[in-house]
């Protein structure tokens, strides 16, 4: 074998193990995303024109995630907000209707108090996504209920379903543990009489 055989056959192995390594890191990097994202990252995927513009996308959600200066609540803050959702679920037999608007006002409090921007409803998903994308489809359905319920289109049963989709994501919110690699909740359910049910049900 001549030097220039042996030259191109070792430029070929280096090509070859690069190109594993390459793989083996683009593979970890989209394992990653994929626990830590859930759900999310199939959605994402589904929105975008390739599966390269997707995980940028999540990618860039990381970055500005880590911001944003998430904190935990304090004990004090997390009672009273608890005592709040009591009271909700209290009032919820007499006026089902303000009272989903009023839990999904007590989560965008919970999410401001935790340094979440609650301005944009898109920019509040795209920022949850990044810790509490496995439940976060719990959260959209709640918002869908609230509009049909503004316009008087939702039914008791929906509005009961609303409450227990928010619990979801408020009882997240309250959890001062938010991690690289979150793990998923459980779908809460709340214990008050009226609000029994289970939102996967729906």
């Amino acid at each position: 074998m001549t030097s220039m055989t042996m030259t191109w056959v070792a430029v070929a192995v280096a090509v070859v193990v690069m190109l594993a390594i390459a793989s083996i890191v683009l593979r970890q990097r989209r394992q990653r995303l994929r626990r830590r994202f859930g759900p999310e990252y199939e959605r994402t995927l589904s929105q975008r024109d390739t599966r390269g513009e997707a995980e940028r996308e999540l990618r860039t959600r990381e970055k500005r995630f880590a911001t944003l200066g998430i904190k935990p609540l304090s004990p004090q803050a997390r009672q009273s907000y608890r005592a709040q959702w009591t009271k909700l679920q209290e009032q919820f037999v007499d006026a089902p209707g303000p009272t989903v608007g009023e839990a999904d006002q007590l989560v965008m409090a919970v999410m401001a108090e935790r340094g979440y921007p609650t301005g944009d409803f898109q920019q509040q998903l795209s920022n949850l996504s990044v810790v509490h994308g496995r439940t976060l489809h719990h959260y959209r359905k709640a918002r869908q209920i609230s509009g049909r319920a503004a316009r008087d289109k939702a039914s008791t049963e929906d509005l009961r379903q609303a409450m227990v989709h928010y619990r979801v994501l408020f009882e997240e919110l309250l959890d001062d543990s938010d991690k690289d690699h979150p793990q998923p909740a459980a779908a809460a359910r709340d214990d008050h009489p009226a609000l029994h049910g289970d939102p996967r049900e729906s």
